[in-house]
């Protein structure tokens, strides 16, 4: 229901698929967390190496969580996300002798092959998936373009916007294959920065045609080609935005991004407990201003009370105001049209043996992909 006359229940449901959460643990989900799950106050989590246990049975006990973790939504209701950062490289939040090992991107680029990309891309989603995980924030699509910028570095797939493109559009297909949500991230452009945004908030001083030129290309080529996921930036871009980071910022996501780029899938936060945001907003704001700006999913990853705060604030937002009701309603609308449009439609069921869990990751044929890579 998209005109904002939606029953308690209804809203309560759509504030649910906005958010996104981190928690503590290993094996079994905290109660808070399945409860959240289970009656829609959440709608997705997301899981850091703090939540696998070392070595190849930690693997196991991650898929068997993942598992009690999909099985957690309403009656009727679309199944959670469950997010990793499973980018290559430095960035894999679940690694070891029992995945198969991945080179950063800025490796993989390095090659200009784009069928090369895609069948890293298809690893990494294959494996993640058969740890039950049915989304993953990559591709990188900022253009690596300062060499002091080591927040992203060889994390991108390179500095030339128009290959950086090609090759992080190649990456996704596999994604697809495997039943993974792909996100490309940091809109709009990480590459030209210093600072790091955990800690600070970096300003990019690049104005509109520069943009367009170089930092926008992949992310417009990736709507072009219906990217399902796009993750903001917490970076201030004075010549789009003066005030606000472009998370936030009407200009950046409901003016540039929605309308001018004409992108209608989800829009999803970076952590809103990063520095560069949370030391100058508090969770209120930010939920508000998101919803305003046109954020669709607000990613929280550390602390209960947070997201706890933000649901409500967002539950305050929708019931008192038709138009961002009915905002709400939308973002609940694009959410559930990805879960219905690429994840499985039968639930994960993890393994039920740590050799039926290895027939899957780190295959010879995996393996063989990464060496050509690395030849």
């Amino acid at each position: 229901m998209l005109n904002g006359h939606a029953t308690d229940e209804e809203l309560h449901l759509a504030v649910g698929q906005m958010l996104l959460v981190g928690f503590h643990g290993t094996e079994e989900p905290p109660d808070t967390i399945r409860a959240a799950l289970t009656t829609g106050t959440v709608g997705g989590v997301i899981l850091f190496r703090r939540n696998v246990e070392p070595g190849e049975d930690g693997l196991l006990k991650l898929a068997q969580l993942n598992a009690q973790l999909g099985a957690c939504h309403p009656q009727g209701g679309p199944p959670p996300f469950i997010a990793v950062d499973q980018e290559g490289g430095r960035v894999m939040r679940v690694r070891g002798s029992g995945v198969t090992p991945l080179p950063p991107m800025g490796r993989v680029g390095a090659t200009g092959d784009r069928e090369l990309v895609a069948q890293v891309g298809e690893v990494i989603a294959t494996e993640i998936a058969a740890l039950g995980f049915n989304l993953n924030f990559a591709p990188v699509l900022d253009v690596f373009t300062n060499p002091e910028n080591t927040v992203i570095g060889d994390r991108a797939f390179g500095s030339d916007p128009h290959a950086v493109a090609e090759l992080a559009g190649a990456f996704t297909v596999g994604h697809y294959v495997a039943g993974v949500v792909p996100c490309g991230k940091h809109f709009p452009g990480h590459g030209d920065t210093v600072a790091d945004s955990h800690h600070e908030l970096p300003v990019v001083l690049h104005g509109p045609e520069r943009l367009e030129e170089v930092e926008l290309i992949p992310f417009a080529r990736a709507v072009g080609a219906g990217i399902p996921m796009i993750m903001t930036a917490h970076i201030l871009v004075p010549a789009l935005d003066a005030l606000h980071p472009m998370t936030l910022s009407e200009v950046g996501l409901k003016r540039l991004l929605r309308t001018e780029m004409g992108y209608d899938g989800v829009v999803i936060t970076d952590d809103l407990e990063m520095n560069a945001v949370a030391e100058r907003y508090s969770i209120e704001e930010m939920v508000e201003l998101g919803v305003r700006a046109g954020v669709d999913i607000f990613l929280i990853c550390h602390t209960e009370a947070l997201w706890k705060r933000a649901y409500a604030r967002l539950i305050e937002l929708g019931s008192g105001d038709d138009a961002l009701r009915a905002r709400i309603l939308r973002s609940a609308e694009r959410v559930r049209r990805v879960k219905a449009n690429i994840l499985p439609g039968a639930p994960y069921v993890a393994p039920t043996s740590l050799d039926a869990l290895q027939r899957e990751l780190n295959t010879p044929e995996h393996r063989a992909v990464i060496e050509r890579v690395e030849r």
